[in-house]
């Protein structure tokens, strides 16, 4: 059972923009550090995105360095990534998720939940 939900994904454009929102089943992710992975078709789980419990610390994989930006807002206990200039390589599942410490990290191994992710289509 998913302990993160994902939203947010849909088919879009080349160029276009979308916004993904991650926020827990239960309890909250106010204490957590936070990620974004994703996995295309016949491909490895990759990273995406981290963000410290603080949102003071974020990193990114080289794929979409200045295209998104992960962001959160504990008040309403969510994550964010926005995605800009949006490429049909960008095409995938997007997976939400966090880890039982206050640091961010880019390594899949270190997450203690997930999301069942979100669809995430470009077409050119």
């Amino acid at each position: 059972q998913a302990q993160l939900i994902e939203s947010g994904g849909g088919t879009v454009q080349a160029g276009d923009s979308l916004r993904l929102s991650c926020t827990p089943a239960e309890d909250t992710l106010t204490y957590y550090a936070a990620g974004w992975f994703r996995q295309a078709p016949g491909k490895d789980r990759e990273f995406v995105a981290t963000i410290s419990a603080s949102g003071r610390s974020r990193y990114y994989g080289d794929s979409v360095k200045g295209r998104f930006t992960i962001s959160r807002d504990n008040a309403k206990n969510t994550v964010y990534l926005q995605m800009n200039s949006l490429e049909p390589e960008d095409t995938a599942i997007f997976y939400c998720a966090a880890r039982r410490t206050t640091v961010a990290s880019a390594l899949i191994s270190d997450y203690d939940f997930w999301g069942q992710g979100t669809q995430v289509t470009v077409s050119s």
